[in-house]
Parts: C-alpha cells; structure tokens; sequence
C-alpha cells in the first residue's frame, strides 16, 4: 500500500524492518524482560530451541537515531530503477524499505551470560523444544540503510544488557 501511495501520488514512504529491539520501556512480554525478572527473582528461565537460538538484537537507542536520521532523508524516486529486473527495495517512486538492526547475530546464551553479568547471578535454565512459528535465527543487512543515513546501529549486547539492567532495577526498585 505504502508503495502503492508512493507511485500514484509522489508520496515520500519508508518501510522499516525492526530486528530483536531491546532496551528500556521495551514490550515486557519480551525475553529480556522476562529473564531480568525471573533471574532476579531466582526463577527459572525457559530457553526455547534447548537454547540454540540466534537473534540480531538491536538496542533501542540504535533503532531511535536510525529513526531521526531516516525521518530526516526522505526517501526519493530511484533513476537506476529497473522495471525488468525489479529490486523491492528500491522503486521509481520515493519509496525504500531498510533493515535496523545489529548486523551481528548474538547466540541466545551470549545474551543470558550479559544478563547473568549485570545481574551478577546465574540463571536457572528450563530447556525446552523450539515453539510452533519460531525461527531458529535472525540476521539483518543494513548496508541499504548505512548508505543512506550514514548510521549503523552497533550498540554491543554487553554493553546494551548492562544499560537495561541498570534501568529495570532502578524502574522496578529490585
């Protein structure tokens, strides 16, 4: 539709691919919500996959300057365009679509080991098999995006897990 737009009315539209977002004010439904309680608590976590999931997280302040920069840089039609041989990132009418994210697949239990880090306890681990509709990994190219708004996320996941430790026990008093 947003593409669709784009042609018929010359109307500038950015289509934005979000990979693994964790941080502060995230969903807490979310694992790093849920294993920062849990582990806190001295509960056990549930590690799907028997832990062998990969995910390209991305830390919210990558995906916040990502967004300012993009809302700066409307997109804009692309002359080298080819109708014949189509790329769907690219169009002739003022439309792109970027991937944000890391760019750095991290290993679900290089994730719990910063958690277990900041925390400064070790989490007690339920391993259990891969959940119906899950994906055993993730991975984003931001070559596209880097090009146009000269950004890379590349908050590392020590460095971003720390931050959201920190915030959740200041946030929740723990």
């Amino acid at each position: 539709m947003a593409h669709t737009y784009s042609h018929l009315y010359g109307l500038p539209t950015t289509g934005l691919r979000f990979f693994t977002v964790y941080g502060p004010w995230g969903r807490p439904d979310m694992a790093l919500f849920l294993f920062t309680k849990a582990m806190l608590a001295g509960k056990p976590i549930q590690l799907f996959n028997n832990g062998k999931m990969m995910r390209d997280f991305t830390y919210v302040d990558d995906i916040i300057e990502s967004l300012i920069r993009v809302l700066d840089k409307p997109a804009v039609a692309d002359a080298s365009f080819n109708p014949t041989e189509p790329d769907p990132a690219t169009s002739w009418a003022p439309y792109r679509v970027f991937n944000i994210g890391n760019s750095n697949p991290t290993e679900l239990m290089d994730y719990i080991n910063a958690i277990e880090s900041a925390i400064g306890a070790t989490a007690i681990k339920e391993y259990l098999p891969m959940q119906p509709g899950d994906v055993p990994s993730t991975a984003s190219d931001t070559t596209a995006l880097e090009a146009w708004i000269g950004f890379k996320p590349n908050t590392p996941v020590k460095e971003g897990v720390a931050r959201f430790v920190a915030w959740y026990r200041d946030f929740y008093s723990v």
